[in-house]
């Protein structure tokens, strides 16, 4: 799949037309995207996300939820405080 929009930093738009909510401590790995980077969308097993974006090219990964889902909030300051 490739990006279709990345707007804003944190949503991403594939060209399927679905739309996907990066986690907020994998926004910078998606800096380097480029509208031709190709990226695979895999089910996760991740307390706090319900799917992974995997860069095709360097493997990279990030975290993501549906684009109108909410980050469970407990989660995620857990994740990002390293528990």
């Amino acid at each position: 799949m490739k990006i279709r929009a990345h707007a804003e930093s944190h949503v991403v738009e594939l060209d399927d037309g679905s739309r996907w909510q990066i986690f907020p401590g994998d926004i910078a790995t998606t800096l380097s995207w480029k509208p031709e980077t190709d990226l695979q969308l895999e089910h996760s097993r991740d307390r706090a996300s319900s799917h992974v974006l995997v860069n095709a090219t360097d493997h990279s990964r990030v975290r993501v939820i549906g684009a109108d889902e909410t980050w469970p909030e407990g989660e995620v300051k857990d994740e990002l405080s390293g528990g």
